[in-house]
């Protein structure tokens, strides 16, 4: 039984290492759909000292900074994030927003993704805002 378990998971490891190497083209070859980029943004709505980025003010912020970047569509789903607080290690709850975003992998698409990080930080006074980049195949 070993040696089985061992031998798929050799066979697994190849097939990982093959998809790794092949170009995004490659990947998408066969399935319906183009390479692309799935990236998820985290926003925790929380403020500083209490209260929370309000409806308003993230429809604003959405508006502004994140549609102009990203025209083509989006997806914004509400939920309920928590993390741990390095400081002191006690797990933190707050709303939070993803923003879902099916696009190219470039250079320019990273730049935008950093500004809108930015630019949330600076405007709510938030230590980070999540990233999230997974390889996909899509279409539209």
């Amino acid at each position: 039984m070993r040696r089985a378990n061992g031998l798929a998971c050799l066979t697994l490891a190849l097939v990982l290492a093959a998809c790794a190497a092949s170009p995004p083209a490659a990947r998408c070859a066969g399935m319906r759909g183009d390479p692309a980029i799935t990236v998820q943004l985290l926003f925790g709505r929380s403020l500083r000292g209490g209260g929370k980025v309000g409806d308003v003010a993230w429809r604003d912020f959405l508006a502004a900074a994140v549609t102009p970047r990203f025209p083509d569509g989006l997806t914004v789903l509400d939920g309920y994030g928590q993390w741990r607080q390095r400081a002191t290690g006690r797990v933190i709850s707050e709303p939070s927003t993803v923003v879902e975003i099916v696009t190219e992998a470039s250079p320019d698409t990273f730049q935008r993704l950093d500004a809108i990080r930015t630019e949330y930080k600076a405007q709510f006074v938030q230590d980070s805002v999540g990233l999230v980049v997974s390889e996909a195949c899509a279409s539209f």
